[in-house]
C-alpha cells in the first residue's frame, strides 16, 4: 500500500469543487442521488468535502471517446 501524498489528502469544500467543475449545488445533489457524483466525505456537522484526487478521478472518468 502506498502512502498518500500531500496533494492526495487535500480536500475541497463543496463550493470550491462546484466552482471548479462549474455545476450548481442543485445539479450536484441530483448527481449524488443518482450515484453519479464524485466520491465525497460528509463531516459530522453535515458539511461535504471532496478529496482533490477523487475529484480529478471523477472528472477524468467523464471523458468521452468520440467516433471519427
Amino acid at each position: 500500500m502506498t502512502t498518500p501524498t500531500t496533494g492526495d489528502k487535500r480536500t475541497l469544500t463543496l463550493v470550491e469543487a462546484l466552482a471548479e467543475i462549474r455545476v450548481s449545488r442543485a445539479a450536484f445533489y441530483r448527481m449524488r442521488a443518482r450515484g453519479q457524483a464524485p466520491k465525497h466525505l460528509k463531516l459530522p456537522n453535515g458539511q461535504i468535502r471532496i478529496r482533490r484526487a477523487d475529484l480529478d478521478t471523477w472528472f477524468d472518468s467523464c471523458e468521452v471517446q468520440e467516433a471519427c
